[in-house]
């Protein structure tokens, strides 16, 4: 019974959650299942995780024509006094695909559109969003990203998507900021938080705390494995990890890839996995290993992860180079 404590735990969250969770555990959102919502661009329907939150999650793989691209979630608020919706996709058809999910919930308009980083899937639906009057917001560091990288992202889009990429366009945020930006929106306190540096450039956690819900961005992962880019900074990550997302002690996690959550979760996948990683990494190191066979350091009880192939070997080869110069 070594696992009652957790089942405990499980069993206290909401019924919604812990259905979802359910439904996760049967039919995840996985490389190898195929668009769950073929009459839509979005590769699921949005499920309402908590009443007025709302979600719709993307596949775990690389995007692809079959997803069109839909590979993160994409996330609203129905606050009552407007709807403010989380990524704008990366495409022109999935930000048209979700707009036409909100308003098939509610008859509230889109007042707030907040990109969670810099990369194409956050931000390349921002022009339908701009042509619609709504405005975009995006952390500084973000946005510039996104200014230095967004006409990559869009050919790259239009590569796989063809057709499905017509009317995207790089439209940078409408307004930036460094810390947060705070509103309070209908029955909704909404806090837009830059914790630190995790993932990318202007990774952003949307926090409700009288819900105690976060919907975290790329700071947490779980169900596919993270990956680590150049620019990542490993160590920054958990101390970020550590010294805020960790403190926010939310019940409730939409992560950036996967289904709705909790802490324990994205803490085993995201921050014990980087954890793990410079440890066996380290090790390997310590033994005199060359950079040409850490790629192979043991990473078998994550395998379980989808991207794991893809990305298990390339992880342990930038952690490598950070170790290096530590």
């Amino acid at each position: 019974m070594k696992n009652l404590p957790h089942l405990i735990t499980f069993f206290k969250f909401a019924g919604v959650i812990t259905a979802l969770v359910n439904l996760a555990s049967s039919i995840t959102a996985s490389e190898d299942i195929a668009d769950q919502y073929p009459q839509s661009a979005l590769y699921q329907k949005p499920v309402e995780v908590i009443p007025g939150v709302y979600s719709a999650i993307g596949a775990t793989a690389p995007p692809t024509y079959e997803n069109t691209g839909h590979n993160n979630n994409l996330s609203f608020i129905v606050t009552g006094d407007g709807v403010v919706v989380i990524n704008a996709g990366a495409a022109d058809i999935l930000a048209k695909a979700m707009h036409e999910e909100i308003k098939a919930v509610t008859n509230e308009p889109v007042v707030l559109v907040i990109n969670e980083n810099g990369q194409g899937h956050a931000n390349l639906g921002n022009g339908y969003w701009v042509d619609q009057g709504v405005k975009v917001i995006a952390h500084v560091d973000a946005a510039n990203e996104f200014e230095d990288l967004g006409f990559d992202e869009l050919k790259r889009m239009k590569g796989y998507n063809r057709e499905k990429a017509e009317n995207s366009r790089v439209e940078p945020p409408s307004e930036t900021f460094e810390e947060s930006f705070n509103l309070n929106v209908g029955r909704f306190k909404i806090e837009v938080l830059y914790l630190g540096p995790a993932h990318s450039a202007g990774d952003i956690s949307v926090w409700l705390p009288n819900e105690s819900l976060v919907i975290a961005g790329d700071i947490a992962f779980h169900e596919r494995m993270l990956p680590i880019f150049p620019e990542t900074i490993v160590a920054d990550w958990l101390e970020t990890w550590d010294n805020e997302f960790e403190a926010l002690n939310a019940t409730y996690v939409i992560p950036g890839h996967g289904h709705p959550t909790n802490m324990a979760q994205v803490r085993r996948y995201t921050r014990d996995y980087l954890m793990h990683l410079r440890k066996v990494v380290g090790d390997f190191m310590d033994e005199g290993g060359e950079l040409k066979d850490a790629y192979y350091v043991d990473q078998s009880q994550y395998e379980i992860l989808d991207t794991f192939e893809q990305l298990a070997a390339r992880n342990a080869g930038q952690v490598f180079e950070q170790l290096e110069f530590e």
